[in-house]
């Protein structure tokens, strides 16, 4: 569930800058002062933790022009009377139910909206997913089927597998770690990759070119193991995700929610 939280987008703050003499002491307590209403440092820093990107100075050039544009339009609707005017009050009104509508419904859900029987009815429904075996497997894919058999003949004349991925794999989440997928499901893989894998041995290699829609791979099993299945508490918060994803679901929750809360209600 995606929290409502109204921002302006930064393409939009990097189009408008402010100028004008900042004081040094001002600055180094603020992020700007813009028309005499200061822009706390504090403001900027949450924001751009917020942002998940890390802190680099174009990014702090942008998130404070972001934050003085914000301000400039605070200031202008102040200026203009727009704050008086009944048609706005009505529209903020309403945009801050929504977030509030938002933020009340989901801190239901996560404080124990969901019963113990739709978790364990959600998880009975997955958890076959985590079973069976896993294959620690690596792969070269290339585009020709020439092209794998050539590898394919290279690696049982002696040359490393790990080393022909890297330098000839076109599966780039692969191909810098020795064409590594790490341990995998067959449900997770296409049917053709999938199919061959599961008839390998420990450490054992296809003897020919494995053709899928993505083109010709070399596969490698390394080793197996059972598959181990999370427990439900492991698996809640992802099954709640899931769930909250089905908007049927997501309806009769907050009918559920609405329901208990005037039922708790003194309504006159």
């Amino acid at each position: 569930m995606k929290k409502l939280l109204p921002t302006l987008a930064l393409s939009v703050a990097a189009t408008m800058t402010i100028t004008g003499a900042l004081s040094t002491p001002a600055l180094a307590q603020n992020a700007a002062v813009v028309n005499g209403k200061a822009i706390p440092k504090a403001k900027l820093d949450k924001l751009i933790a917020n942002s998940g990107q890390g802190s680099n100075p174009e990014l702090r050039e942008r998130a404070r022009d972001m934050l003085i544009t914000r301000e400039l339009i605070n200031q202008e609707a102040i200026k203009r009377g727009l704050l008086t005017n009944d048609d706005i009050q009505e529209q903020l009104e309403q945009a801050r139910l929504n977030i509030l509508v938002g933020a009340v419904f989901e801190d239901y859900i996560a404080r124990g909206g969901v019963s113990d029987a739709e978790l364990k009815a959600s998880y009975e429904q997955i958890k076959t997913q985590f079973e069976g075996t896993e294959y620690k497997v690596r792969h070269i894919l290339v585009e020709k089927e020439a092209d794998a058999k050539a590898l394919i003949a290279k690696i049982k004349a002696g040359e490393k597998f790990e080393d022909l991925a890297k330098a000839n794999s076109k599966d780039p989440g692969s191909a810098a770690n020795g064409g590594d997928l790490d341990w995998m499901t067959p449900q997770a893989l296409v049917p053709e990759f999938s199919k061959v894998m599961v008839a390998l041995q420990k450490g054992q290699m296809t003897e020919k070119p494995v053709k899928s829609q993505f083109g010709f791979h070399v596969i490698r099993v390394d080793d197996m193991r059972q598959a181990k299945v999370p427990d439900l508490a492991e698996l809640k918060p992802q099954l709640i995700q899931m769930m909250s994803q089905d908007q049927n679901w997501q309806r009769a929750k907050f009918e559920e929610m609405l329901k208990n809360l005037k039922a708790k209600a003194k309504i006159q």
